[in-house]
C-alpha cells in the first residue's frame, strides 16, 4: 500500500510568480507548482510530483500497448554510429544529433529514435515467417539537439517517448498492425483526458505509404493543422493537397515583355502595373542538395519551406544567397521567370496549372512578361503542394473553406514499409521456403510532451487541473492550520489511504491557510478536502477542483464519497 504523501516531508517548493523565461502556460505552472525544475536549456529535472504524473501517463501507455500484444523492451540510449551509417541518418539528422566519441575514438550518438536498432534486433532474433508478426516497444529517454529549446518540457533536448515498431511479412499485415496502434492511441489519449485530433500527415524522411498525427489543440502548439467544418477532413498543413481545375489557355495572347524598372518584388511589381498580386507568378530559388531549383507559386501566396522540405526529404533544402547568382547569367535576381529556364529544375504548386496565364519575370533586368502560360510557354518538371495554407482554402474533400488551428503533436504513426528492412536486408524464410523482405511500422507517443499538453489544455486561472487518472493524487487534504485540524486531516488521510485512495495532505506547520488553499489549486489534484473551521464537529469541506463546487460533509460521508 502506498503511503500518504505529507507535504511537511515532500520535496516541493511552490512559487507565486512565473519564471522570467517562461512563455507558455505549461512552463509557468509546472515550475510554479513544483513539478519540474530547469537544469539547462531544454533539460529538465522531474521532481516528486512531476515524476508521479509522468509515471501515471507511462502506466496508461504501457497498459494499452500490452493490450494489443506489444512486447516491451529497453534499448540503450548510447548507440554506435555504424547502425545509422547504414541508413544514412547519421548525416541526415545534421545538427539535431548528439554525437560523441569514447576514449578509443569510436563514434557514438545519443538516440533520437531507434528504427535502426530495432531492425537489427529483429534480424538477429527472427528467421522465419512463424516468428512474425511482432510488435516491440520501449518507453525511454530520447535526445535531440534542438537549436531553440522552448516551452518548458514541450520542446526539450532530452525527453521521454514511447516508440514502438511492427514487423510483418505482408503489406496487409502492416495495415493490421497500423490499425491496432491507431485504435490503441485513441484509447490512450481518451484515458489521459486529452482533447485530440487525428490528422493526415506527410512521411517525409521517414518514408512509407501512410502517416497520421495525433494533435492536442492548444495555443502553445508548434504545429498548425486544418479542420473542415463541413466534413471529417483534418490534416497537418504540410499534408494539405490542392486539386487544380482544368484551365483552357487557348484564349491568351502571345508573351509580351513589359518595362518594369525597379520592381524586383511582387509588391513593387503589382503596384507598378496596378494588378493584384494573384495575377503574378512568384519564382523562389532554393538549393536542393546544392543544386539550384526554382519553385513557382501565385504571387499572393508564400512558399512553405517546411512543406517543401518534407516533399523533397531526405534532400537538404536551403535558400539561395547572393553568391549563388555569380556566374549565372540565366538567373537575373528579382526578374526570374520559368520560360527559358533550361538549366534549372522547375517545381510548381498545383495552382500554377496548365493553361493558367501569369505576369512573371522575363529573365532580363527591369523587365517582366505577361501572358506567360503554363504548359505553353514553360513546362513544370514536378507539381508539389508547397504554399502556406491559409484560412478559407478549399477543403480537398468537399470544397468548404478550411479552418486553421494550433496544436501540440502528441503522437505519430507511420507505415514505414521496407525502407529500413532494405537497408539492413531484413528477410525471413517465407511459407514457400524463399526469403521474404519484412515490412515495418513506426509509432511514437511523446510521454513528457503529453504532460505539457495536459497542462495546456486543462489548466485555469488558478493553476493546474489534472484528470483523475493522471494526477499525482486523487485527493488533496488541507489542514487549515490548528492542531485539531491537522489531527483530523491526517486521520481522514489515513482512512482514505487504507481504502486505496491516493492522498496528498498539506500538514505543513507555520504555513497560513491562504497559502495552503492557493497551493492546492495550483497543484491541481482533482478533489480538495479541507479540515477547517468545523473540524471539532467532524465536518470537512469537499471541493471539486475543476468545477469549484463545494460541499460540507461529515468525515464518514467524505470517505464514502471519495471511495465510491
Amino acid at each position: 500500500m502506498a503511503q500518504v504523501q505529507r507535504m511537511s516531508r515532500l520535496m516541493i517548493k511552490t512559487l507565486r510568480d512565473d519564471p522570467a523565461d517562461a512563455e507558455t502556460l505549461n512552463h509557468k505552472l509546472l515550475v510554479r507548482a513544483g513539478y519540474v525544475r530547469r537544469t539547462a536549456a531544454g533539460i529538465w529535472s522531474w521532481l516528486p510530483l512531476g515524476k508521479k504524473v509522468l509515471e501515471n501517463i507511462t502506466h496508461v501507455v504501457r497498459e494499452e500497448m500490452d493490450a494489443i500484444g506489444a512486447q516491451e523492451v529497453l534499448l540503450p540510449a548510447l548507440l554506435p554510429k555504424e547502425s545509422y551509417d547504414v541508413t544514412g541518418r547519421y548525416d541526415e539528422y545534421g545538427d539535431l544529433l548528439f554525437r560523441l566519441k569514447d576514449r578509443k575514438g569510436a563514434d557514438y550518438l545519443l538516440g533520437p529514435t531507434h528504427e535502426e536498432i530495432f531492425t537489427q534486433i529483429v534480424k538477429d532474433q527472427c528467421s522465419s515467417y512463424k516468428d512474425l508478426p511482432v510488435i516491440l516497444y520501449q518507453i525511454q529517454t530520447k535526445y535531440r539537439d534542438e537549436a531553440r529549446p522552448r516551452a518548458g518540457v514541450l520542446r526539450g533536448r532530452e525527453f521521454q517517448m514511447k516508440d514502438s515498431y511492427s514487423f510483418d511479412t505482408t503489406d496487409e499485415g502492416l495495415a493490421e498492425s497500423y490499425a491496432l496502434h491507431r485504435a490503441a492511441y485513441i484509447k490512450i489519449f481518451e484515458r489521459l483526458g486529452l482533447d485530440h485530433r487525428i490528422v493526415s500527415a506527410v512521411s517525409g524522411a521517414m518514408g512509407g505509404s501512410a502517416s497520421e498525427e495525433f494533435l492536442a489543440p492548444a495555443p502553445a502548439g508548434e504545429d498548425t493543422f486544418v479542420d473542415c467544418p463541413a466534413c471529417d477532413y483534418a490534416a497537418n498543413t504540410e499534408a494539405v493537397s490542392f486539386v487544380a481545375a482544368e484551365v483552357d489557355g487557348s484564349a491568351h495572347g502571345p508573351v509580351e515583355d513589359l518595362d518594369t524598372p525597379d520592381t524586383p518584388t511582387i509588391e513593387t511589381l503589382a503596384a507598378h502595373l496596378g494588378v493584384p498580386a494573384s495575377a503574378t507568378l512568384k519564382n523562389l530559388l532554393v538549393k536542393v542538395d546544392g543544386e539550384i531549383v526554382a519553385v513557382g507559386v501565385p504571387g499572393d501566396r508564400e512558399v512553405d519551406l517546411g512543406k517543401l522540405g518534407e516533399h523533397l526529404a531526405p534532400a537538404v533544402v536551403e535558400l539561395v544567397t547572393a553568391e549563388d547568382f555569380e556566374g549565372r547569367d540565366d538567373l537575373v535576381r528579382g526578374y526570374v521567370g520559368p520560360q527559358g529556364l533550361e538549366k534549372v529544375r522547375y517545381i510548381a504548386d498545383p495552382r500554377v496549372a496548365a493553361g493558367t496565364a501569369w505576369i512573371t519575370g522575363a529573365n532580363k533586368l527591369n523587365t517582366h512578361a505577361k501572358n506567360v502560360v503554363a504548359g505553353r510557354d514553360f513546362e513544370v518538371d514536378e507539381y508539389l503542394d508547397v504554399v502556406v495554407v491559409e484560412e478559407g482554402d478549399p477543403c480537398p474533400k468537399c470544397g468548404t473553406g478550411l479552418k486553421l488551428d494550433r496544436a501540440i503533436e502528441i503522437g505519430h504513426i507511420f507505415q514505414l514499409g521496407r525502407k529500413f528492412a532494405d537497408a539492413f536486408q531484413l528477410d525471413v524464410l517465407g511459407q514457400q521456403g524463399k526469403p521474404v523482405r519484412v515490412t515495418m511500422g513506426s509509432y511514437g507517443i511523446g510521454v513528457s510532451r503529453a504532460v505539457a499538453a495536459l497542462a495546456e489544455q486543462t489548466a485555469d486561472d488558478k493553476g493546474l487541473c489534472w484528470p483523475k487518472e493522471i494526477a499525482p493524487a486523487d485527493v488533496h487534504v488541507v489542514a487549515a492550520g490548528k492542531a485539531l485540524q491537522t489531527e483530523l486531516a491526517l486521520d481522514v488521510s489515513e482512512q482514505l489511504n487504507a481504502a486505496g485512495v491516493r492522498v496528498l495532505v498539506d500538514d505543513r506547520a507555520g504555513v497560513s491557510p491562504g497559502v495552503k488553499f492557493t497551493d492546492a489549486e495550483l497543484i491541481g489534484v482533482p478533489q480538495i478536502l479541507v479540515a477547517g473551521r468545523r473540524s471539532a464537529e467532524g465536518v470537512v469541506e469537499l471541493k471539486d477542483r475543476r468545477t469549484g463546487e463545494r460541499e460540507e460533509l461529515t468525515v464518514a460521508e467524505a470517505v464514502a464519497r471519495l471511495t465510491a
